[in-house]
């Protein structure tokens, strides 16, 4: 797996509740239970609050001593993807929308028939107690809303569906 910040790309390996940069045993990075990071440098600590995570795109949003910091994750098979010229294949097509975590529905910001692009906010959802955007992965037109306000949804639960 590999993290890019900031263009840096990082190369890291996964313990059981921890992330670490290959050859850097001074840095390590860990979630606690209320959806922060607790990242370790060279002995200092530093608390970071998780805004958003985008699996589609595989991104996290991070706010770290006030800024906001994008982190890329990067697997092997992506690159095996993008060389091959298929990583623009597999996000050409979005047919549905599902939870990405159970949850409960916020608020729906789309309508039936509204058309969207990829990255437009489509709905918010409430996931241990933190909001989450979920965001078009495509282009396209919205079908059908399986979801309404106030609803409790499941992991991999469909919430929309793409016309």
């Amino acid at each position: 797996m590999k993290a890019i910040i900031q263009g840096h790309e990082i190369a890291l390996e996964q313990t059981v509740n921890t992330w670490k940069p290959l050859g850097e045993e001074a840095v390590s990075c860990s979630a606690l239970n209320d959806g922060r990071l607790l990242i370790r440098v060279n002995g200092e600590t530093f608390t970071a609050r998780l805004q958003d995570i985008n699996r589609d795109e595989k991104t996290v949003t991070l706010y770290l001593n006030g800024k906001k910091l994008e982190v890329k994750l990067k697997e092997p098979l992506d690159d095996l993807l993008q060389s091959m010229g298929l990583d623009k294949l597999a996000s050409a097509k979005v047919s549905a929308v599902k939870a990405p975590m159970p949850g409960l529905v916020l608020s729906v910001l789309v309508e039936p028939g509204q058309t969207v692009k990829k990255g437009d906010k489509l709905l918010v959802l409430e996931a241990m107690k933190m909001e989450n955007i979920i965001k078009a992965g495509g282009d396209g037109m919205v079908g059908q809303i399986l979801v309404d306000k106030g609803q409790a949804v499941d992991k991999n639960q469909t919430l929309i569906e793409f016309a």
